[in-house]
């Protein structure tokens, strides 16, 4: 069908650019495993190619741990100094008095291992951190222990149970740490699982089941009802409901039918479709998804690297507090003294949980916000997001679908309305033009029976025409009033100079002697969710933008129905950018949502650039972040995960910094004149404490709502 030049704009994006599915092949992302892109869910198997866990595996540190554990309550159990605290006597054996130096040793060998390597690495490289701070305290305590096992030097130094505990709290540290940074490529791995292993290809004589790897576009394959998708591709036959919260992170099913895209690993829930192959293996939404993750998990943080840099000078500060603590107390005449306190400040400055505060956020809120859809590719945006001050949306596809709908009909005298839109839908039920679909979807979402059409013919940038009960009936826009001659009754033109006014598309509905019935007006549908997710924004303190290619009538209509702050209209794609550096040039900042095409200049100028729509479209390099569905909702999720992270991560370098802040010297006994010191044991369980309670902060952003349809 072809329909006047006033409203193409209607059935193109508003800048020009080409419809999703044309664009170039993103990198290939190393095979996921399994035939058709299937990777095994297995975190606890994934090893670290990268910081201070290279080389380490999740049940590496958890096998340890356990192990460690299990060890360490002899260990404890047989302390004569937990016995004196606690109140009992350990039973007495032959042999009793070496159950610690024993186990403790193993302990030491075994479950400190890492710690001993890491540190030897980091020694090496000569960068102090993490690592090298747990290996300088089991390390000291270690050596403490035996001096005083075997009777050297009169040492009272029995630090074998601090030992054990440090060891396996590291270890519990360690592996919450290591699972809490494999999660989000264990969302991922589940996501690749969700392809099924074989699919259904239809062939001249029926169906063969072949292997999702043997799959190639344009394959035509059957889904049936209650089945997976194999790959990407868009319905030829059938209708039905798909869950597509794998990909999109909405419960809600979705209908699709003949020419609407479904994406590999949604569920056809009722019925079965016939679906003709768009895209397999690394060209997938699946595996470009994977591959976004994936880019997350190895960004780097700038706040993550204040963390280390804060570790290495607190290497320096421990080592440093225990050389002057022990030529302090070796100067008061006390070795012994010096000796007990340097030890201690030395086993309990390792500050693990400053080790903890930061990555462990961040690898916590990249994956909840993959598990709700919003894929964060470069964590910096994730940290910048809090600071935004606008969100400039892209309109076309983003706070609208992009998609022509039924606005409203008005007929003329005599004519009922929904006459009308059945006759209107008669005459363009053949067509395969958006605006006649749309019409056609009205008429029949308002249960019109349609009543025949015959001899249907496309008239080239006018309209069509139809017989319909033995008269030919037209449809199109100002050039086929002129074409034909007909004139608007002033009442109709009346409504239809409103619907123009505002940027519609009209078309009139005239009959054979050249009468105007009446006329229907359509525009670009705006999405339900924009409504919220604009007023949303709103509350929160942050202004909404909007820009777009469309004529400035077009806007202003969809900035009224939206409330939206401010508008760019008749942009064209290259100046988007343009108006982005406008806004910085304020002093705002910047996130800007859109499709991620043509709008990567000004998603790459922005600070925080979110790319929408990654169930079809996953080549977005620009983009910070990619919201995996087409929910702007999901921009409010953002923006919550952003400013709760922030808050955990103050929190928790507040809780390990001060820890190390107020331990180190009361262990080194700067209070000692006052009777105050921090023993060995306290130091022990506090730094323990320090750990576990940073790491239970770290997990409840857990709690925090992402899913778009529950923000508010």
């Amino acid at each position: 069908m072809e329909h006047p030049q006033n409203h193409q704009h209607m059935h193109h994006h508003d800048d020009g650019r080409p419809s999703r599915g044309t664009l170039t092949k993103p990198a290939a992302a190393p095979a996921a495993g399994r035939p058709g892109g299937h990777a095994r869910n297995d975190d606890d198997h994934a090893v670290h190619t990268h910081g201070q866990h290279a080389g380490h595996s999740t049940a590496m540190f958890k096998n340890r741990f356990w192990l460690t554990l299990v060890l360490s309550v002899p260990v404890v159990y047989f302390s004569p100094m937990v016995g004196h605290i606690l109140g009992y006597m350990a039973p007495m054996f032959p042999g009793s008095a070496w159950i610690p130096p024993v186990l403790g040793t193993v302990i030491f060998l075994y479950g400190g291992q890492p710690f001993l390597k890491g540190g030897l690495q980091e020694l090496k490289d000569r960068r102090p951190g993490m690592m090298l701070l747990i290996a300088m305290a089991i390390t000291v305590a270690f050596a403490a222990s035996w001096v005083t096992s075997l009777g050297l030097g009169g040492f009272d130094l029995d630090f074998w149970w601090e030992l054990a505990l440090l060891v396996a709290i590291m270890l519990l540290g360690h592996w919450i740490e290591m699972r809490a940074l494999g999660s989000a490529q264990g969302a991922l791995d589940a996501l690749a699982a969700l392809l099924p292993d074989e699919a259904e290809r239809i062939t001249e004589t029926g169906t063969e089941t072949v292997p999702v790897s043997e799959l190639r576009p344009d394959d035509l394959v059957l889904v049936r009802s209650g089945a997976r998708m194999p790959a990407d591709g868009t319905v030829v036959d059938g209708q039905a409901e798909f869950d597509e919260s794998m990909i999109t992170g909405e419960s809600k099913t979705v209908p699709r039918g003949p020419g609407d895209s479904v994406v590999a690993g949604t569920v056809a829930t009722d019925t079965s479709v016939r679906v003709r192959v768009t895209a397999v293996g690394d060209d997938t939404a699946l595996a470009g998804i994977q591959r976004l993750v994936a880019e997350a998990q190895s960004s780097s943080s700038r706040a993550q690297a204040l963390a280390d840099r804060a570790a290495a000078f607190l290497f320096y500060f421990a080592a440093g507090a225990g050389l002057v603590t022990f030529i302090a107390w070796t100067l008061m005449g006390s070795i012994p003294d010096a000796v007990t306190r340097t030890v201690t400040v030395l086993v309990i400055a390792c500050p693990h949980a400053l080790g903890l505060a930061i990555p462990l956020v961040i690898a916590i809120s990249t994956e909840q916000a993959a598990r709700a859809g919003v894929l964060i590719k470069n964590r910096m945006a994730l940290e910048r997001m809090r600071t935004i001050d606008v969100v400039l949306f892209d309109k076309t596809g983003t706070l609208t679908t992009g998609q022509p709908q039924l606005v409203d009909v008005a007929a003329a005298d005599g004519v009922a309305a929904d006459e009308l839109l059945a006759l209107a839908a008669a005459v363009e039920s053949d067509s395969e033009h958006p605006v006649a679909r749309a019409i056609v979807r009205a008429a029949r979402e308002r249960n019109l029976a349609l009543p025949a059409a015959a001899g249907f013919t496309s008239l080239t940038g006018r309209g069509v025409r139809a017989t319909v009960d033995g008269r030919t009936v037209h449809v199109g826009g100002p050039a086929l009033l002129r074409e034909l001659g007909a004139v608007e009754p002033s009442a109709l033109a009346q409504s239809t100079r409103g619907w123009m006014d505002r940027g519609a598309a009209v078309l009139h509905v005239i009959d054979d002697d050249g009468s105007v019935l009446g006329a229907v007006s359509l525009e670009d549908a705006v999405r339900t969710e924009s409504r919220q997710a604009v007023a949303a924004l709103q509350n929160r303190g942050v202004k909404v933008g909007m820009i777009t290619g469309d004529a400035r009538q077009v806007a202003r209509a969809v900035a009224a129905d939206l409330k939206i702050d401010e508008v760019f209209a008749e942009v064209l794609p290259a100046d988007k950018d343009k108006k982005v550096a406008e806004l910085q040039a304020r002093g705002l900042k910047v996130a800007m949502v859109g499709d991620g095409v043509n709008d990567s200049p000004a998603l790459a100028r922005a600070e925080v650039g979110i790319a929408i729509g990654a169930g079809t479209d996953v080549a977005m390099e620009s983009a910070g972040v990619v919201l995996a569905g087409n929910d702007p909702r999901a921009v409010l999720s953002m923006v919550d995960l952003s400013r709760a992270s922030y808050r955990k991560m103050w929190e928790n370098l507040v809780w390990a910094t001060g820890y190390n802040i107020l331990s180190v010297p009361l262990a080194a006994g700067v209070l000692a004149f006052a009777g105050v010191v921090l023993s060995p044991a306290a130091g022990a369980v506090l730094m323990s404490a320090s750990t576990i309670v940073v790491a239970l902060n770290a997990q409840l952003l857990r709690r925090v709502k992402l899913n778009p349809s529950e923000v508010r």
